[in-house]
């Protein structure tokens, strides 16, 4: 998964000690037709800046931008260097301006937003936070860096990232700008011409040449679910929901779907000739994806988790929101089947350790499975409302928007005395006897009825 570290002594140079300014580096985006650049300012003086967004595409699982970035300022290489792809000076530290050519990467990454997004009538979408560096001393440093970015020295002082296209205005957060100037926040920005619509309940963007059944479709289902978790769960973080879809076309032999969710955006992706007509397979596919990812704007952004060991929290939640959510739609959704299959994708996954520490195992499917196993233990203590357990989540903990690990087992303790110890035996590990270990969760948690018959003792 992740490329061996580059040892080159000569380029461990001792650096001044690093101040901290609010600001740690600037970056500015153009579009030229078919030339894309990003000319970056840098606040500090170092002689290695790590890109933190470095996750690896699902399919080809090694550095995208070793394929799709170029360095144009001399005595400067992008590398691989651990878990990060880095700008290395070649002697001494990375000049203050270092410009690079890139072609969007439209692949899927895996665990991370996708760094651009295709549209068939030439738009496309950056993420900004792709362009995110932070300071390092030496590539020994970046080589024992940790996984999780937030970790990594500086990392909460921003990129200012600005984007100009040269053929005409961007959008960003909904309005046509001639140019916009983000944060490193979560946010998609778009060059071309492809314009919102606002709808009574939500605005989107979606590729013209998406095929009509599927956008209608999407159009028709997300807005009922997103009423669903307001009336449960209060007001969404943002006033509308945005989504944003792109389609790569009717490749043959291809039936593809993904996304993820951002600050009040929906993003998903559509590729393949099996998603032309309309298809029963797909629309459970979008329907379940919208309930999943627009869940996450209650759990993962009005409240979040305080690091990725605890993802268990966001992504297993809103499994389980998206499943009751799927069952209040549709009448003929079996629950307790796709609950069983949870469990028994949960199971091989526990073997190789506790939940919490699925992500440096590459394991990230565990948060998922397992997680929802979790929450319904939760649901369950909380008279059968896992919403009204994230409400209450949200009115406690929504003024610095971080549920921790202690805070949401302290809620679950306060509703059933003694289960917050049956969950951190799960989190923790390690489990001797995986299926014995879960069948006893699952019956002290009172949750089997919840499950198919014969699953638990």
């Amino acid at each position: 998964m992740r490329f061996a570290a580059l040892v080159l002594g000569f380029l461990a140079v001792s650096a001044p000690a690093m101040a901290t300014p609010e600001i740690i580096a600037w970056a500015d985006v153009n579009r030229d037709g078919d030339q894309w650049t990003v000319e970056y300012r840098l606040e500090e003086k170092a002689p290695v800046w790590a890109f933190t967004r470095s996750d690896v595409p699902r399919v080809k699982r090694e550095s995208w931008r070793l394929r799709s970035m170029e360095v144009l300022t001399p005595g400067v290489s992008l590398k691989r260097v651990g878990h990060y792809d880095v700008l290395v000076a070649a002697k001494g530290n990375v000049p203050k301006k270092v410009r690079l050519r890139f072609k969007p990467f439209t692949e899927d990454i895996e665990t991370s937003y996708d760094a651009a997004l295709a549209f068939t009538d030439g738009s496309v979408a950056l993420y900004n936070q792709q362009f995110k560096l932070v300071p390092m001393r030496s590539l020994a440093e970046a080589e024992s860096a940790p996984i999780d970015s937030g970790e990594l020295p500086l990392a909460i002082h921003p990129t200012y990232i600005s984007f100009r296209d040269k053929a005409g205005p961007v959008l960003a957060q909904g309005t046509r700008k001639p140019f916009a100037i983000t944060r490193d926040d979560d946010a998609y920005v778009l060059f071309g011409r492809a314009n919102p619509v606002t709808g009574a309940a939500l605005t989107s963007v979606i590729d013209p040449g998406l095929p009509k059944w599927l956008s209608n479709y999407m159009l028709a289902t997300m807005p009922g679910i997103l009423a669903g978790y307001a009336a449960k769960m209060g007001p969404p973080p943002v006033g509308q929901p945005m989504l944003m879809a792109s389609w790569a076309g009717p490749t043959s032999g291809v039936t593809s779907m993904g996304g993820s969710v951002l600050p009040g955006t929906v993003v998903m992706t559509f590729e393949g000739e099996g998603v032309t007509q309309p298809n029963p397979a797909i629309e459970n596919g979008v329907r379940w994806f919208v309930a999943h990812e627009g869940a996450h704007f209650w759990l993962g952004q009005k409240v979040m988790y305080s690091t990725p060991r605890e993802s268990w929290i966001t992504e297993g939640g809103a499994d389980l929101l998206a499943i009751r959510a799927v069952a209040a739609a549709d009448s003929g959704y079996d629950a307790r089947k796709r609950l069983g299959e949870a469990r028994d994708e949960c199971l091989p996954l526990l073997a190789k350790g506790g939940v919490a520490s699925a992500n440096e195992r590459g394991d990230h499917r565990t948060y998922y499975a397992c997680g929802a196993i979790i929450a319904l233990a939760a649901e369950q203590a909380s008279g059968g409302d896992f919403a009204g357990f994230v409400k209450a989540l949200i009115e406690r903990h929504g003024g610095d928007n971080i549920v921790t690990r202690a805070e949401w087992l302290s809620l679950l303790e306060e509703r059933a005395p003694g289960t917050s110890a049956e969950v951190s035996a799960l989190l923790d590990g390690p489990i001797a006897d995986v299926p014995a270990s879960l069948d006893r969760f699952i019956a002290k948690t009172g949750i089997a009825h919840l499950l198919p018959a014969g699953t638990t003792p």
